[in-house]
């Protein structure tokens, strides 16, 4: 009993030796992105709006996207609070309950209006569990990779990796949504080599996830649109290539400096998705690209400190945690951008932090918390 107190003791005063404030520079870029974002919404909302409320005063998705912000900063104060090594000892039973999660949509049908079935709708707002699917693969992933790590055997899970990425591709791809499953995807790799994966583990994965790009477009033909109007978005601008000459038109309408706030033409049903997926075009429009660009420099700024703290953090499970957020964070930061730049062809998911949308939202700010508080317990910090 003597040996067990003196060591929670001991525990304890190490603890404080290196438990610090959490990094509020990263905190507040990550609070300028959402009030931005809250902004960017009752801009490019109001006709959206009109189409529900007959009100084009209305604030419909702002109101909606306020009651998100309010339950994510709940989440993030919570998140912040617990020890990081809470979710290293539950893992496996967030990665159960979210693969659960992942089914029922499947098996109840989307609560959206959308064909897809990626929505289950709580207390009378939807809840997207892709998004919650990030979250936790990479604590499950950190704490994975890391007991592998101490034990010199990173090199022997290549098989079991695959088939835990292989079970959550296919839920992906049922409830049709390759976007998310792209970013997952991307997070996954980057988690798994910065754990010591060998190069020839990357190569074979690379080759499997071009298969599985492949598979995806075989079973949707609309996904194969989608690549053709990327390569040649003139061919059918009424069609295929609308999203994207919209989106286009809108980024070049705004020039340097923009055409002011509020005086978007392209958000008036013109650009689909122009308060979720399409909303740094309408941005980009409004504010011009220079002022545009601030978002990526605030984006790149939260992603500096996120890997600092990784750099720095005290053991290996919440380095690895810390690459992933940050990796999450930066891979889905440049699909959406680049997806409305034309730069890789057209897919679903939301800019971090500023899109409408409470699930990514909610997932996006707990997992700050979860940062902030690895933050604390960095050794130089």
């Amino acid at each position: 009993m003597f040996l067990r107190v003196s060591y929670s003791t001991m525990n304890d005063r190490l603890n404080q030796k290196y438990k610090r404030r959490a990094d509020y520079l990263l905190a507040i870029a990550v609070f300028a992105l959402v009030l931005f974002g809250l902004i960017a919404i009752y801009s490019v909302s109001k006709y959206y709006s009109l189409q529900i409320t007959n009100n084009e005063t209305d604030k419909y998705y702002l109101v909606r996207q306020l009651v998100w912000v309010a339950v994510g900063c709940i989440a993030w104060i919570l998140t912040q609070s617990v020890d990081y090594r809470f979710w290293q000892k539950n893992s496996r039973y967030m990665l159960v309950a979210t693969i659960v999660l992942l089914i029922i949509p499947i098996l109840i049908g989307s609560s959206s209006d959308s064909n897809a079935a990626r929505w289950v709708s709580i207390a009378g707002l939807n809840f997207q569990p892709a998004e919650l699917a990030k979250l936790t693969l990479i604590i499950y992933l950190s704490g994975w990779f890391a007991k592998k790590n101490e034990e010199k055997s990173i090199a022997k899970i290549g098989p079991s990796f695959l088939i835990l990425m292989a079970i959550v591709s296919i839920l992906m791809l049922v409830q049709k949504d390759l976007g998310t499953l792209a970013v997952i995807v991307g997070i996954s790799g980057a988690m798994y080599l910065i754990s010591g994966a060998p190069a020839v583990h990357m190569l074979i994965g690379g080759g499997l996830a071009g298969a599985l790009l492949w598979l995806a477009v075989k079973l949707e033909p609309y996904r194969l649109a989608r690549i053709t109007a990327f390569i040649n978005p003139e061919k059918d601008l009424l069609g295929s290539g609308y999203h994207i000459q919209n989106a286009l038109i809108a980024i070049g309408s705004g020039g340097l400096l923009g055409l002011g706030f509020g005086q978007s033409k392209q958000k008036y049903l013109y650009l689909p998705e122009a308060h979720t997926d399409s909303i740094f075009a309408i941005i980009s429009e409004e504010l011009g690209f220079l002022r545009a660009s601030l978002i990526i420099l605030v984006i790149g700024f939260v992603a500096f400190r996120g890997f600092r703290i990784a750099k720095q953090a005290p053991d290996t499970f919440s380095r690895l945690m810390a690459v992933g957020i940050t990796t999450w964070l930066i891979w889905q930061s440049f699909i959406n951008i680049a997806a409305m730049l034309s730069l890789i062809p057209l897919t679903g998911v939301p800019l971090p932090f500023i899109s409408y949308g409470g699930s990514s939202l909610l997932i996006l700010l707990a997992a700050t918390g979860i940062l902030l508080n690895i933050s604390k317990y960095c050794k130089r910090y």
